[in-house]
């Protein structure tokens, strides 16, 4: 199954498509060059609505002067229509579903596969912050069905209500400099009880997942190809995580980012762009140099 949306941007054509991955419905955002030397997979986080990285993908295939096919993989059922009739996915599910896509589709191909995975997507590589209010209260709420059920249920009833009132609420709760793109994603999806309930269930499968200690002796193994990159007051990958990634792996690539984007750089172009620049930087310095 195959639904082509086309989108121009900078005259581009991203390609979001619906497309069967692993026997599901998996919304993904792709643009693809003639003959590419490299595939870069990108991978987001919780949600995991691709659309929010429409600038990003269109960002790193640009850079890439176009020969090398950039895509970004959605999860299961973190889609505009509810395909798997109210399933719920753990996180375990989802990491499976991104697996069978590398093997089916991707190695195939014998080209270099470049990873980047945001937050979640880039489990097993990091803990959750522990001393994050934020964090555990949301694993309080993750772990209740009750609240699951009422948080998605009211995300529905907000959807019921004039566009206006959408985009405005989505401002004030989720950011105020947001790109005008990125709060129409968040009105479309967000406000879907079955994509709330989605969310949520991933949400607590992970933060159950990610009070697991790292597996350090799989980081060292290969720590020359991992490159990590962390926000000066992002408490979903905190710098602590930063000291101890470098006490444990000292030769992975560690970056801060001092320009002020915060965690959701995908809902601001500017933070798309830089997001997407330092990826570039990282591809030339570890992959095209070698």
């Amino acid at each position: 199954m195959e639904k082509v949306l086309k989108t121009e941007r900078n005259n581009l054509h991203a390609n979001p498509r619906l497309h069967n991955i692993y026997g599901h419905v998996t919304e993904i955002l792709e643009l693809r060059a003639e003959k590419p030397s490299l595939q870069v997979l990108f991978i987001p986080g919780n949600p995991g609505i691709v659309s929010f990285y429409k600038d990003y993908v269109v960002a790193v295939y640009e850079s890439l002067d176009r020969k090398a096919t950039v895509t970004a993989i959605g999860h299961i059922a973190h889609t505009l229509e509810d395909w798997e009739n109210g399933r719920l996915f753990s996180l375990q599910e989802q990491i499976q579903h991104k697996k069978e896509y590398v093997k089916e589709e991707l190695l195939p191909q014998r080209i270099p596969i470049l990873l980047v995975s945001y937050m979640i997507g880039i489990y097993p590589f990091l803990t959750m912050n522990r001393d994050s209010p934020w964090q555990s209260l949301l694993t309080k709420s993750a772990g209740s069905q009750i609240v699951s059920v009422g948080v998605s249920s009211f995300a529905a009833l907000v959807g019921l209500f004039p566009t206006w009132f959408h985009q405005g609420l989505i401002r004030t709760l989720l950011g105020r400099s947001w790109s005008s793109d990125a709060v129409h994603v968040a009105c479309t999806y967000l406000l879907r009880y079955s994509m709330v309930r989605n969310f949520t269930f991933m949400g607590m499968t992970e933060f159950k997942k990610l009070q697991e200690n790292l597996d350090w002796a799989f980081i060292k193994e290969k720590e020359n190809r991992m490159a990590f990159l962390f926000g000066v007051d992002d408490h979903w990958g905190p710098l602590s995580l930063l000291e101890e990634v470098s006490h444990n792996a000292s030769g992975v690539n560690l970056t801060i980012e001092k320009e002020g984007h915060t965690h959701a750089f995908c809902c601001t172009k500017a933070g798309s762009i830089w997001v997407a620049n330092h990826t570039m930087d990282v591809i030339r310095k570890h992959v095209l140099a070698s």
